[in-house]
Order: C-alpha cells, then structure tokens, then sequence
C-alpha cells in the first residue's frame, strides 16, 4: 500500500497529494516523493530540481509558467501557509484559463502537483511561509512568461489579508490578458 493518497481537481492533472504520516509524542515521519507511488497516481516524472523560498504575509509570487521548456511541480509548505494556485495555460485545452487552488501548510502537510503548461503562483498567508518544489525540467530565465495575478480574465479568488500584496517588479510587469 502506497505512502500517499491522490485527489484529483477540476483541473485534469492538478492533484492534491496527502502523505501518510507518522506521528507520536517525539514528532513525526512522512515520505514526501515516492517515484512507485506517484507512478502509480499517473505521475511519471523525472525531478531534476528542487527549489526553496521563503516568504512574508503578503507575498505574491507568480503567475508564471515556461512556454518552450514547461515544467510539471511538486509543491509543498515546510513552515507557515500558503494559497497555491494553478492556472490552465494549454492552448486547445477544454478547461483553458480555469484555475484551481489549495492551501498548503506545514501543518496540513498537502502537496500540489501541477503538470507543464499550467501557470502557477502562491500567496503567502502566515507571517511567513518557507515553500519547496521540484520541477522536472531546468529554470530557463528567458523562456519565463506570465500574466497579472488579478487578471479578470481568470477571476482568481485570492484570499483578502490584512496587509496589501507585495509582488516582484517583474510580477506587476506581466500583461493582463483581458
């Protein structure tokens, strides 16, 4: 029996992934990749790597995606929350500019896997939040593309904070699309 359970979104490909973990009054033990048990759940990639940030509340990061070199991620909150969200950026796709999101925790231990050609970003909830991820294909700078988090186009349901948004310059510089 597998170390992990798959629940599938709105979105075909975009699961919600939730290790079995292992707890008692020393704390716990989780697998967080098992490349048998994801194969299994139709995930078949090769992680070639991991990436790290940390966050403020506030923090928006995203939405982006690599048009010639997608790739397919593996995402998780190690400390803190965050609110994930992935985008359908695949031309011809029935569920084209549909978006689904999750919030992920160190607490509640979720992981979000996004297949290539969707755009993704997360919203950073908690006073601060440190985000993992795998990708299975290199970061190719100039191959990056992107649009603005509140494109009315996608109408994402950002939650509201107490603090205003803070993006990257190079964030706020991606085009709306409607």
């Amino acid at each position: 029996m597998g170390q992990f359970s798959f629940q599938d979104t709105q979105l075909p490909g975009v699961m919600i992934v939730e290790p079995k973990v292992f707890g008692d009054e020393r704390g716990y033990f989780m697998e967080t990749y098992n490349a048998t048990d994801f194969m299994k759940a139709g995930i078949c990639c090769a992680f070639v790597q991991d990436n790290q940030s940390k966050s403020r509340m506030g923090v928006l990061r995203g939405l982006h995606y690599q048009r010639k070199f997608p790739q397919a991620k593996l995402v998780r909150v190690i400390s803190g929350e965050v609110f994930d969200v992935a985008v359908d950026c695949r031309s011809g796709s029935e569920t084209y500019g549909n978006w689904v999101g999750v919030h992920l925790s160190a607490e509640n231990k979720l992981q979000f896997f996004i297949p290539k050609g969707f755009a993704h970003g997360f919203l950073t909830l908690s006073e601060t939040a440190e985000f993992c991820y795998k990708c299975d294909d290199f970061y190719h700078p100039e191959d990056e593309v992107g649009f603005l988090y509140d494109d009315p186009v996608f109408a994402i349901d950002w939650p509201e904070l107490p603090v205003p948004y803070l993006l990257s310059e190079k964030d706020l510089a991606y085009p709306r699309i409607g």
